[in-house]
């Protein structure tokens, strides 16, 4: 069973949305857990305080580093022998990407997501528990959460088990990457406007040359950093750019 436990200030908000739909199927057939923790239980002062003012100044507050490593150390406890990955939602931290949650799905079986908030947390907990930080993008949100679902739904989706085939999750976007073909689904005209023919031909060989052009032609359209990293060097892809260029007009 793969494991993410979230440490966060807002745990029914968290668990609310991580507990529906797919994941939720999952974890009632023991695919997955996913347990939430206030970390505001986890501080010694009876004020339940888990911020203070910033050391040199400065406007907000920060998260004290006690109440984080005594949540984090309650949860490590709970599996004794080892430590999971833990890892802090950060604006700072390496921008998320499909490799990254294939990775974090392949290399380990248990993660800690830890969620910040206010002006961040006391780098001191960073520097000594937490193995990686990771961002969702150049922008900055009110705290951790959003992130951390975010990560959290990108790992599990492909924990085996999770979804009913590797197939639901290797022809989307980012897999090999390139962004996903179009996709239509009945009626086959709304609105006036019709389904491409070859979707609905039955040639499975054909839909499938439609599917990786559409693809190719949508990277090279929206994402020309992606495009310029694929290896378009096999018979297939040619014949593929050379169709496209001369339906271009490119010819």
């Amino acid at each position: 069973m793969y494991h993410i436990d979230i440490m966060t200030l807002f745990p029914d908000t968290v668990g609310d949305v991580l507990s529906e739909s797919i994941l939720g199927r999952a974890q009632e057939r023991d695919y997955l857990r996913i347990n939430t923790h206030q970390i505001r239980d986890y501080t010694l002062n009876k004020q339940k305080q888990v911020d203070d003012y910033p050391y040199g100044g400065g406007r907000g507050a920060v998260m004290q580093a006690d109440p984080l490593y005594q949540c984090w150390q309650h949860i490590c406890s709970q599996y004794p022998g080892v430590r999971p990955h833990t890892i802090y939602l950060s604006p700072c931290g390496k921008t998320f990407t499909q490799a990254d949650a294939r990775r974090l799905a392949a290399e380990y079986d248990h993660l800690i997501l830890v969620c910040g908030h206010y002006e961040g947390i006391d780098q001191r907990f960073i520097d000594a528990y937490v193995d990686e930080e990771i961002s969702l993008g150049d922008f900055v949100l009110t705290g951790g959460e959003i992130a951390a679902m975010a990560v959290a739904d990108a790992v599990s989706r492909l924990v085996p088990g999770v979804l009913p085939d590797p197939e639901c999750f290797e022809n989307e976007s980012h897999w090999d990457g390139t962004l996903e073909h179009p996709q239509y689904s009945r009626p086959a005209v709304w609105h006036d406007m019709a389904v491409p023919e070859i979707l609905t031909s039955g040639n499975h060989a054909k839909i499938a040359q439609w599917r990786r052009k559409q693809s190719l032609i949508r990277t090279r359209d929206r994402r020309p950093d992606l495009y310029a990293k694929l290896d378009l060097s096999s018979k297939a892809d040619q014949k593929l750019l050379q169709e496209i260029a001369a339906e271009e007009g490119r010819a």
